[in-house]
């Protein structure tokens, strides 16, 4: 496989980017991988129509993916050269256990998913393909057109000749088609390229490709979750430092409604519940409830030290009972082995760290560590020293503030040490090429000058006015402005 190159993007801004133009040489293969239960007679329009592909037969493969049809599904004589048929594996059903299945049968360097119900231009693979070209973590999304169809009224030699000479756009009429919802958050957001943390958002429909490697740095699509595993995948991706791109190009007309069309309200009422666990930036998804969910909203990491200090019960109480409750609290430290016979427990040198986990032994969102390593799920990890009494908007604070300046690490010096916010999203994408978090998402400094203390409870020392320094600050306005701003994030996080 050759190498791609990578240049580093910031946020969702991939306008730097350099799309091959005319005279490009292709040389990622691609597997397209087909999930599909039943309707033959759309699986032969849609082989048909990638027959006519005009990227490189030769680096082009197709893995249909039988998910239980019954009959089974077949090849119909109008296909790509190199198209096979597997049945989808025990152990699971749908779109995403096919999709899985697919992708780990086959070797393209790239994989493109296709719905089995789609009637795709001449263009759609290569156009895709030439994003990955340009880089190896972009998410790049096809563009489609819902049309009304029975089975029968298209013959796909005809299909196949259409596309091929380039008129796949005359076998509908394209003002009597329905566009997707996500072409007002594309358009609204200048092709996603000015959208925020969420544009994962727009991560549905029936035709996407990525990387290979970055489809399993994300950990594949979530197979338990059989309505709405793209939107999850979009996630996935999200937190493994994808930069999502919208080929309005890589045009298709999809054969028949959408899917949510025929039973919207209880299609959504399924969807909601399972992606409210698995995806903490989509607050529409996610009631505003003081409750635990599977995947928190943010990983506060503390510092225990050697000699864990019973003093910190009140700072993991506050992290609990704060406005952002979904959250998970690690303390790092020296933490002592359970006593195995007779003690004098008054006495135990360790007596105020054992204490400590006594206290939290009911508390599921709580856990002692020896050792942290990242969840790649959660989108936020929150550092905090031992000695710094967090307010009941820290963590909501800081997200926001992060949020709100598009920033990818946020860090305040305390007399105490430093407290930080880091993005997994921007870790994952610095990891993945080499750079540091300011320059694939921005960061800032805060520092709070020593001639100013907060007044507070133990250890709580922030300082009213900071001084900022460091990083890049606002995607648009660098570090002027944030003063103000900087000094009620700290007010905050102290709950001052």
């Amino acid at each position: 496989m050759n190498a791609v190159p990578s240049p580093a993007l910031r946020g969702n801004d991939y306008g730097p980017l350099v799309r091959p133009g005319d005279g490009w040489e292709p040389h990622l293969s691609v597997t397209v991988v087909v999930p599909a239960h039943g309707q033959q007679d759309k699986l032969d329009v849609t082989l048909a129509s990638l027959a006519a592909q005009t990227y490189p037969a030769a680096l082009l493969d197709v893995v249909v993916v039988d998910d239980g049809s019954d009959p089974p599904l077949r090849l119909p004589e109008i296909r790509p050269e190199s198209t096979r048929i597997i049945a989808s594996p025990p152990g699971g059903w749908a779109s995403a256990h096919a999709t899985n299945a697919g992708v780990a049968a086959s070797g393209g360097d790239v994989v493109l998913r296709l719905d089995a119900d789609m009637l795709v231009f001449a263009d759609h693979v290569e156009s895709q393909l030439r994003w990955h070209h340009a880089a190896d973590y972009l998410a790049v999304l096809g563009h489609k057109r819902f049309v009304a169809y029975r089975a029968g009224d298209l013959d796909p030699a005809a299909v196949f000749d259409a596309v091929r000479a380039g008129k796949a756009g005359d076998l509908f009429d394209a003002e009597a088609s329905e566009p997707q919802w996500i072409e007002r958050i594309v358009d609204a957001t200048a092709g996603l390229r000015q959208a925020d943390h969420r544009a994962f958002r727009v991560f549905v429909g029936a035709s996407f490709s990525v990387h290979r490697s970055l489809f399993d740095a994300a950990g594949g699509m979530d197979a338990e979750v059989l309505l709405g595993s793209d939107t999850i995948f979009g996630y996935r991706l999200h937190q493994a430092g994808a930069v999502f791109v919208p080929d309005d190009r890589s045009s298709a007309w999809h054969l028949g409604p959408r899917q949510i069309a025929e039973r919207g309200a209880l299609a959504k009422a399924y969807r909601r519940p399972r992606i409210a666990n698995r995806v903490p930036e989509l607050d529409v998804k996610r009631p505003r409830a003081a409750r635990g969910w599977a995947t928190p909203l943010a990983e506060v990491v503390v510092d225990a030290g050697e000699d864990p200090s019973l003093d910190l019960e009140a700072t993991v109480d506050e992290l609990l009972s704060g406005s952002v409750p979904d959250v998970r609290v690690t303390l790092v430290g020296d933490w002592p082995e359970p006593h195995s016979g007779r003690h004098s427990p008054l006495d135990d040198p360790a007596l105020e760290a054992r204490l400590l986990i006594e206290s939290f032994r009911g508390e599921t969102r709580v856990a002692f560590a020896a050792g942290w390593e990242p969840d790649p799920k959660v989108p936020y990890v929150i550092r905090l020293p031992a000695a710094v009494r967090p307010g009941p908007d820290a963590v909501a604070s800081l997200v926001s503030y992060a949020n709100r300046h598009r920033l990818g690490l946020v860090e305040v010096a305390t007399p105490h040490g430093v407290a930080s916010l880091e993005r997994t999203a921007a870790a994952a994408r610095a990891a993945r090429l080499g750079v540091g978090i300011d320059a694939v998402w921005g960061s800032a400094k805060l520092t709070a000058p020593a001639d100013r203390p907060v007044k507070g409870g133990s250890g709580s020392a922030f300082n009213g006015a900071l001084a900022e320094g460091g990083g890049s600050g606002h995607a648009r306005g660098g570090q002027r402005g944030l003063r103000g701003k900087a000094r009620r994030l700290v007010r905050r996080l102290l709950g001052r």
